[in-house]
């Protein structure tokens, strides 16, 4: 499997790990995060990407995100570094890849390490290169509902650097090197081999998926461009996406999403407060100007999305979204 997901986002290096989590803990620990170091991320995002920083006592620094996209918006990294600066996290959220050309090129000039947290984007594109390949290191989940998902939990850390594979292949099983033999202080981070297994399957047809899920994405665009609602994803030029989710942005979000829960559509919502504001990280962390990531939490909607969903579900959903507006 590691040999497969090495090739197919063309790095060099694949290492099956135990969860998303633990593939970005294991990233930070491969770069000697310390406590007293800073590593800028977004606020918009799942709390696993702020929440492994602060587990190895460094403080997440916390900018805006780009309103279009959603990511970390790379005109705000430069204010935010510091001699405390240790690692960049840019998230690909939704399944559109940050803009690494963008974010690469800034850290460059600093000499710092990117991380890209891809939990939602395997597949994806930036400028041609596949995501889990943007930067120094990438990783992914492979939880159920991620579009390449297992049947459990389940990560990856990709990077085409030999020391750094090697570092994060020790520290997820436990700091050693053979057994009994403990170079590094790790933890107990090994991929399933079940959940391996069922991966190579699905593998299999994935790209298959990600071109239904294109379908389906272009389909629901399509529908709400009919009704003149344009609150719709938008793929920047140089990206592709795998939409993990297909997120709108509504007003009166609470009532709308009751109005569609009583016609039996659920919807869901990523993420309905920004990490800067989550209680057991407001002492921990540094927030800069968040205001966009603010007022973009209080909007997004995710509507049912899959690679099989049907044209007659994505018409119901769509008039009764349209509905519950104009209600």
């Amino acid at each position: 499997m590691e040999n497969k997901l090495a090739t197919y986002v063309n790095a060099k290096h694949c290492i099956g790990v135990s969860s998303g989590t633990d593939a970005l803990l294991l990233a930070l620990m491969a770069l000697d995060i310390e406590p007293g170091d800073e590593v800028i991320t977004t606020p918009f995002s799942f709390i696993s990407t702020a929440e492994t920083i602060v587990l190895l006592g460094a403080i997440p620094v916390f900018v805006d995100i780009d309103p279009v996209t959603y990511n970390i918006n790379p005109d705000n990294l430069t204010e935010a570094i510091s001699p405390k600066t240790k690692a960049i996290i840019a998230v690909s959220l939704y399944g559109q890849p940050a803009d690494f050309s963008s974010i690469n090129y800034i850290a460059s000039q600093y000499g710092i390490p990117v991380i890209e947290d891809a939990a939602q984007s395997l597949g994806a594109t930036h400028n041609n290169s596949k995501s889990c390949n943007l930067c120094l290191i990438g990783v992914t989940s492979f939880f159920p509902t991620k579009p390449l998902g297992g049947y459990g939990d389940g990560g990856a850390c990709f990077t085409s650097d030999d020391q750094i594979a090697e570092k994060i292949r020790k520290i997820s099983r436990h700091g050693s090197a053979r057994r009994y033999y403990h170079t590094e202080v790790g933890i107990n981070g090994r991929l399933d081999t079940i959940q391996a297994a069922i991966l190579l399957v699905k593998l299999q047809i994935f790209d298959d998926e990600i071109d239904k899920r294109t379908k389906v994405a272009d389909y629901y665009k399509t529908l709400f461009n009919n009704h003149g609602f344009k609150n719709t994803p938008i793929i920047v030029n140089g990206n592709t996406s795998v939409f993990a989710q297909y997120t709108v942005q509504v007003n009166e979000r609470e009532k709308i999403q009751s109005f569609l829960q009583n016609e039996g559509i659920p919807t869901s919502v990523h993420y309905p407060l920004p990490l800067n504001d989550q209680p057991a990280l407001q002492s921990r962390s540094i927030s800069k100007n968040c205001e966009i990531a603010t007022k973009i939490s209080k909007k997004v909607l995710s509507l049912p999305f899959h690679p099989y969903l049907e044209k007659f579900e994505q018409e119901k959903i769509v008039e009764t979204l349209i509905n519950a507006i104009n209600n």
